[in-house]
């Protein structure tokens, strides 16, 4: 493949799979355990990233965004079914089940910081394979909490935000979830192109998400005794 490296696709798109997968995995499990049996019998309540990769969301976008060096790395899988009506408490446990996807990531971020006081026990060259793999894991994991928590329906934020605000504003919102990618996708691309045109910097979500992963990756590895 031109312009990119096997290790360089080993240590973004693994982690990046990894990070996915048991995003996924997570709100499928946390859906089954508040009474909701759809993903669990689909097999999706798993590990097994064949379960939850999406051609296209999980290996040809990020590889393109590799290829044209994006400032960013994105990708998503198959989202898992959840029939909401089936939990126990259908209002508050979707929180539970939304916040189970960034809840994990932070966890999988917070593992891969620790990891890195292991790495004198990894021999020779291998050491900066895995140190590299643990970098790319601490940003995509903590990137995917962050973007995911954004309070735009589907996304998990805007899940949240519908099961936690009252009704007369949550109803609203859950309107706009047919719309929630065209927005994204306005406010990721079409807004900053919108800004360079008129010299204002209308790009709003990225320097949000930037921001606060940025913060999030230096509070963990501070409480992991990296910095």
């Amino acid at each position: 493949m031109p312009g990119i490296s096997l290790y360089t696709l080993s240590v973004w798109v693994l982690p990046l799979v990894i990070a996915i997968t048991f995003h996924e995995a997570a709100h499928g499990f946390v859906a089954y355990r508040l009474g909701d049996n759809t993903a669990w019998n689909l097999g999706r309540v798993s590990f097994n990233p064949l379960r939850h990769i999406d051609a296209f969301g999980t290996v040809i976008l990020p590889g393109i965004l590799l290829l044209s060096h994006a400032p960013f790395l994105f990708g998503y899988a198959k989202p898992v079914p959840v029939n909401f009506r089936n939990l126990n408490h259908p209002r508050i446990d979707m929180v539970w089940v939304a916040l189970a996807g960034p809840a994990t990531n932070i966890l999988l971020a917070l593992l891969a910081a620790s990891a890195f006081h292991g790495l004198g026990l990894v021999p020779g060259a291998g050491a900066q394979w895995v140190a590299d793999n643990l970098k790319n894991a601490l940003i995509i994991n903590v990137i995917l909490a962050v973007f995911n928590m954004l309070p735009i329906p589907p996304l998990d934020g805007g899940r949240v935000a519908v099961g936690l605000l009252p009704r007369v504003l949550a109803a609203p919102l859950s309107r706009l979830e047919p719309y929630g990618l065209l927005i994204l996708i306005g406010g990721l691309l079409l807004l900053p192109m919108l800004g360079r045109q008129l010299d204002l910097n209308l790009d709003v979500i990225s320097t949000i998400v930037k921001t606060v992963t940025g913060c999030v990756i230096q509070f963990l590895l501070l409480v992991t005794g990296n910095i």
